[in-house]
């Protein structure tokens, strides 16, 4: 999403929909040209976990530092002091990589106040009508409340699926890998035509079908930066209606079309949704591309190696609790979480 932003009102009123939610405790750093990640971190309120938030994300921000890399920290909160000395820190320490922090903003909801020059100010609804109508112009969703309501979105009935999937798996038996396969690629590619919403029986047979690795990764090597908003309502869809015996793999499916999205958030809320007692490998591998920053269009190049290490991550990713949430997508075009965990 392209969105100029040309006061701090402005620039406050554009990060819930470059994030897709609105930030609620949290730090966001927000680069001024292509090539570092916008990143949403938890904030930190205790020396320690100040310096927690420079461990997550130095490795990323030392990675693709440029001559001249500037940013913008912007504070998420009612707790002026927390912010002020987390942007603090946070700012010496991307000095040492050599990215200077242009703006160290506060925001309260209400008021803002520029740390590194004292100027203070309202946030303004006129001025957060004008951006929501600009990102309506580029065809983007509106922010979701919160993080927690993005989340949520990916939580629905799945009692549905659940009563059909030992059918489902006993007509699987009854076929070959290969049919279903094919059956799989059929119906992904009917999705991608139509749009409409798989029938009950024909999700139990698409959750069924990608437990075969194999069928997995065809469905996965389809997705491409082309087609990834079509993968996205797939997979979100399935998501929200799979059981837990079935659900890592469409999670893992939403997360990679939400990376390749350049959305960190709903990417990190996707993976956040595999089983904590059904680590999967696909997951530790969307993961490590958040946790690493690496840009949706590296994934050519990154494609094959993160493939050969499928089989080695199998235990690496474990969720952890909701609070220790990161939000580090691939870096967007213009302008949100490290370790395999929240």
């Amino acid at each position: 999403m392209d969105l100029v932003v040309q006061s701090p009102d402005e620039l406050l009123a554009a990060v819930p929909h470059v994030l897709g939610f609105k930030p609620e405790e949290s730090i966001v750093l927000v680069p001024f040209r292509p090539g570092l990640p916008i990143t949403r971190v938890d904030l930190p309120t205790t020396a320690a976990d100040r310096e927690a938030v420079w461990d997550a994300v130095s490795g990323p921000y030392g990675r693709h530092a440029r001559p001249g890399a500037r940013l913008a920290i912007l504070c998420f909160t009612e707790d002026r002091r927390s912010a002020e000395l987390a942007s603090q820190h946070l700012s010496n320490r991307l000095e040492t990589v050599g990215i200077t922090t242009h703006i160290r903003l506060w925001s309260d909801g209400e008021r803002w106040r520029e740390f590194n020059t004292g100027q203070t100010g309202l946030q303004t609804q006129a001025t957060a009508d004008r951006i929501a109508a600009a990102t309506v112009l580029t065809g983007a969703a509106q922010p979701a409340a919160n993080r927690a309501s993005l989340a949520a979105s990916m939580v629905g009935d799945r009692e549905p699926i659940a009563q059909l999937i030992p059918a489902a798996r006993a007509a699987a038996s009854a076929s070959s890998p290969a049919v279903e396969q094919d059956w799989a690629l059929d119906r992904l590619e009917q999705f991608h035509a139509d749009g409409n919403r798989l029938s009950d029986v024909d999700g139990a047979r698409m959750l069924v079908a990608l437990e075969t690795i194999s069928t997995r990764d065809a469905l996965w090597e389809d997705m491409s930066r082309e087609n990834h908003t079509s993968h996205m309502a797939l997979w979100n869809d399935l998501t929200r209606r799979a059981p837990d015996e079935v659900r890592a793999a469409p999670a893992s499916m939403l997360g990679f079309a939400s990376w390749l999205h350049g959305d960190g958030a709903k990417a990190w809320c996707a993976l956040d949704q595999v089983p904590a007692d059904r680590p999967y490998s696909m997951a530790a591998i969307v993961a490590s591309a958040l946790q690493n920053g690496i840009h949706p269009r590296e994934w050519e190049r990154y494609q094959t190696q993160m493939r050969d290490l499928a089989g080695e991550l199998d235990e690496s990713f474990v969720p952890q609790p909701p609070s220790q949430q990161r939000d580090l997508p691939g870096t967007r075009p213009t302008t949100d979480r490290p370790a395999p965990g929240r």
